[in-house]
């Protein structure tokens, strides 16, 4: 069994969100079990849907690609089997969020509630009924893989000693990375902007308890990127983790679906839905709408940036100390406005890990230089201004221990995570019944122990 293979099909899992009767308004199929594992099946359909899967998320259809499907469903049966003998459960508020984040997804692609009903020719009641176990099997897998490599580290000299064995055409070429300094102005929001907002919500919210479903109008209406996309869903947090109003509303919510008044935090204006509590944590779905800024405020904060920027440019003031005194990042200011790329914390990015408005101010800068103030959106999905210097260009380059260890040290990680599950499989392969029909005898992985 090819390591490169286990990585696709066990630390990157296609998601398994089709069911045996998608195609069911088309034609009637006859569907037959083409494996068994253990008291689990593996349908000839449950392989034809997640290659259709595969091909609407861009994936090209080879000659063998019904072969690897189908390895990958084995694989998944027997940790599946494993989770069971283990007695893992799965909390029905988090089938019941990751459920809700599926659908949200399928609503996207296909426009609305409506057309996902008529692709399934079914209510949006029964696709949850149908969707509703297959979603708590993928979760018990993946919380059964989890628990193999739970635990498993890495040490400096088992880094050093991954690296040195790498053979050079497997040392990946790490793209042409940027640190970047930026200072931060936000525009003022004036009341009629604020009053607009509220407006915006109260509409909202009564549409919610007229009957429409909060996700979705979360999905078509709030400014959070980071949760619209999911329906508005946060997950669980802390209270240490929202805002001090957000949460203190978000924690009063006692029933289930129970929906909160207007709330203002520091990023705009929310109303918030509870879908769930445990202990000290609250899972809530929530609307953001942030006021709209006008030309004047815009001007204001672009003229602030403007004259920062002149100031730097004559000497009168260094970046370090201008970022100090008048960035409004709270995370950068006292870091010399070095900006973190929230995929890996570091201070590093490519040009493709920026957002848009920043791509295209630093890919016509050259080291030390200053931007023009210019207009962006927070992490936050809020309005703000900008001056952006790049402090370093770092060239494309072969990964190497001293520029990318934490990249080499992933590597080193992962190898590692993926022995550990592949001298499992290869364990539970030998005391676990499988069988797989004489139709696939022709996939070459079944010469790794799967037919005994």
């Amino acid at each position: 069994m090819k390591i490169s293979f286990i990585k696709k099909t066990l630390f990157a899992l296609i998601v398994l969100c089709t069911v045996s009767t998608v195609h069911a308004q088309d034609k009637m199929m006859i569907d037959r079990i083409v494996a068994t594992v253990g008291d689990k099946i593996i349908l000839q359909s449950d392989i034809e849907n997640q290659v259709l899967q595969m091909m609407s998320q861009g994936y090209t259809a080879s000659e063998g690609v019904e072969c690897e499907v189908l390895e990958q469903l084995l694989i998944q049966k027997l940790l599946l089997t494993q989770a069971e003998l283990d007695s893992i459960e799965v909390g029905y508020s988090r089938i019941e969020s990751e459920l809700e984040r599926r659908l949200m997804y399928f609503v996207r692609q296909v426009g609305s509630e409506k057309k996902l009903e008529e692709f399934y020719n079914k209510s949006m009641l029964e696709i949850k009924e149908d969707f509703r176990p297959l979603i708590e099997e993928q979760i018990k897998t993946q919380m059964m893989q989890a628990s193999l490599v739970s635990g498993l580290d890495v040490s400096p000299k088992g880094v050093n000693k991954y690296y040195k064995e790498l053979p050079e055409d497997s040392i990946p070429m790490v793209n042409t990375q940027y640190q970047i300094n930026q200072i931060l102005v936000y525009p003022s929001q004036n009341e009629d902007a604020k009053n607009e907002a509220r407006e915006k919500l109260l509409n909202l919210r009564q549409r919610i308890i007229d009957g429409e479903r909060f996700s979705t109008l979360a999905v078509l209406y709030s400014e959070d990127p980071g949760s619209a996309r999911r329906g508005g869903e946060l997950g669980f947090r802390s209270r240490d983790e929202l805002d001090p109003e957000f949460a203190k509303a978000a924690f009063r919510l006692s029933d289930d679906g129970g929906i909160s008044r207007i709330v203002e935090s520091e990023y705009g204006f929310h109303i918030i839905q509870l879908i769930a509590r445990e202990s000290n944590q609250v899972n809530v779905r929530h609307i953001l709408v942030i006021p709209k800024v006008d030309i004047e405020e815009k001007l204001v904060a672009r003229n602030k940036l403007d004259s920062i920027s002149n100031l730097i440019k004559l000497d009168s003031i260094s970046f370090k100390l201008a970022a100090l005194r008048f960035s409004e990042d709270e995370q950068s200011r006292l870091n010399e406005g070095l900006m973190v790329n929230p995929m890996d914390a570091s201070t590093k990015f490519t040009l493709d890990e920026l957002a848009t408005a920043e791509y295209n101010v630093v890919k016509s800068l050259k080291p030390g230089e200053i931007s023009e103030p210019f207009e962006s959106r927070d992490e936050n999905g809020k309005l703000v201004f900008k001056i952006m210097r790049i402090k370093k260009e770092i060239e494309s380059h072969r990964a190497n221990i001293k520029d990318d260890y934490g990249l080499i040290e992933q590597m080193a990680l992962m190898e590692k995570q993926l022995k550990v599950v592949e001298k499992w499989i290869k364990e539970k392969k030998k005391k676990t019944y499988i069988h797989i029909d004489e139709s696939f005898m022709k996939c070459e992985f079944l010469d790794n122990g799967w037919i005994k």
